[in-house]
């Protein structure tokens, strides 16, 4: 077993992770900015080191700041957390490089799944659905590019090879405007990721969507744990996350999961990873992993009774799956609302000290946050400041849960997005099921 682990991460998702080691009987290091000494998790850790100034890149970002504080507290292995260096291969390569064991697949696997186009040719290769587009990078063959754009059928989508979070990407309806916008998002994509390799795919024009959690050790075993729909979003960000999803069969369950497990083991993932599909008219289409643990992952966590980041330490520490996939039952529902320190109309970030705190409670609750009253939050950093996720028997259940949740919850002091998720917990279609990923934006007006 890992003796003590570096977190190398801040707000909620560092004190989850230390919650699972104090429960595993590992010790911590807290890593923060100089604004952030205050974070609950530095408060608890067993030691904590300053490793920067508020620029993220002078400090969460800053490899080896990181790497010298795991050398100076003894560290045995580093947890990236999501976010920051979380899917960087070369940090990961650095960790072990260095003589510490990175809590996360090996750096080749994250290279191999964080570019778009080397991914989408791996799942094919291991029978995941995938959407039909140019199954490799576009070359400066113009009247070959025009005639697949035609081929695939307009609208298309320009992709940046090394893009994420919604950003290098481009919608494109004829052949007037195709070349143009493939030049434009590979400057982009040169300028943002340093790599302008872009890729077409066929443009769903009103999917859900739905993303599947998965396991694997080192020893070839992988399973899934079923799917979440992320389809309430706002300019590509997850607002509402859901468990399991709304309309998806078992059998449709088993088949997407299996060939998602089937996958990890064929290219040698270790750790917990994503896979993220599109789903329109009943097919599903892969659109990218995520080699790292999620923000969301909580919703799947209440449903299955499997502890995702406990699982994710103790295959890091050589063990195998403690699980097989017949043990694998989901029970119930689960929905979880992102709490950002933003203004609910504007979107406008709220920094600022927290005056008042109460979390709601009751059965099914659960409330993962760093926050507390007197707690300043800073305006370095995201906005997420807190999840609310609720468990019901059923997906009503849950939603009468999270809207007395919701309502119980007291955040003073600053603004937040409480109001807006409680509108969407409200509102029809949600509450129906099955909105597609533009619904939330059409709402909204955006």
């Amino acid at each position: 077993m890992i003796e003590k682990i570096l977190i190398a991460n801040r707000g909620e998702i560092a004190l989850r992770i230390q919650r699972a080691c104090r429960e595993l009987g590992i010790k911590t290091v807290a890593v923060h900015s100089e604004p952030d000494r205050d974070l609950k998790h530095v408060l608890l850790a067993d030691e904590s080191v300053c490793i920067g100034p508020a620029p993220s890149r002078d400090s969460y970002l800053h490899i080896p700041s990181l790497i010298s504080a795991a050398e100076v507290t003894d560290t045995v292995a580093i947890h990236p957390g999501y976010g920051f260096l979380s899917e960087n291969a070369d940090f990961a390569e650095r960790v072990e490089r260095s003589g510490f064991v990175f809590i996360g697949p090996k750096p080749d696997t994250i290279r191999l799944m964080g570019d778009k186009v080397s991914a989408i040719k791996a799942m094919k290769q291991a029978g995941v659905p995938c959407v039909p587009g140019s199954d490799g990078p576009l070359d400066s063959n113009s009247k070959r590019t025009l005639e697949l754009a035609r081929e695939i059928g307009y609208p298309v989508i320009i992709k940046a090879a090394g893009g994420g979070g919604g950003r290098g990407m481009r919608v494109v309806h004829s052949d007037a405007t195709l070349l143009n916008a493939i030049s434009l998002t590979k400057a982009e994509a040169g300028a943002a990721f340093g790599n302008d390799t872009v890729y077409m795919e066929k443009y769903l024009e009103n999917p859900r969507h739905v993303e599947f959690q998965v396991l694997a050790d080192q020893y070839g075993n992988a399973i899934h744990l079923g799917e979440r729909d992320c389809s309430m979003q706002r300019r590509h960000q997850k607002v509402v996350e859901e468990a399991p999803a709304p309309g998806i069969t078992p059998e449709q369950r088993a088949f997407i999961g299996g060939r998602c497990a089937e996958a990890c083991s064929k290219v040698g993932y270790r750790g917990v990873g994503t896979f993220e599909f599109l789903y329109q008219d009943g097919e599903f289409y892969f659109i990218e992993m995520n080699t790292r643990v999620q923000v969301e992952h909580p919703v799947t966590e209440m449903i299955t009774g499997v502890d995702i980041v406990k699982e994710q330490i103790l295959v890091a520490s050589g063990e195998q799956l403690r699980y097989r996939q017949e043990d694998i039952t989901w029970r119930g529902h689960a929905i979880e609302c992102r709490l950002n320190a933003e203004h609910p109309e504007t979107f406008r970030p709220s920094p600022g000290r927290i005056e008042e705190f109460h979390a709601p409670g009751g059965p099914g609750i659960r409330m993962d946050t760093h926050i507390y009253a007197g707690y300043v939050v800073p305006p370095y950093y995201d906005s997420m400041i807190g999840k609310l996720i609720a468990h019901g028997e059923d997906r009503p259940a849950a939603l009468a849960r999270m809207c007395n949740a919701l309502r119980e919850t007291i955040i003073e002091g600053i603004d937040t997005n409480i109001p807006l998720q409680r509108q969407i917990m409200k509102d029809a279609a949600f509450q129906q099921g099955g909105a597609n990923i533009h619904y939330l934006e059409k709402k909204l007006g955006l």
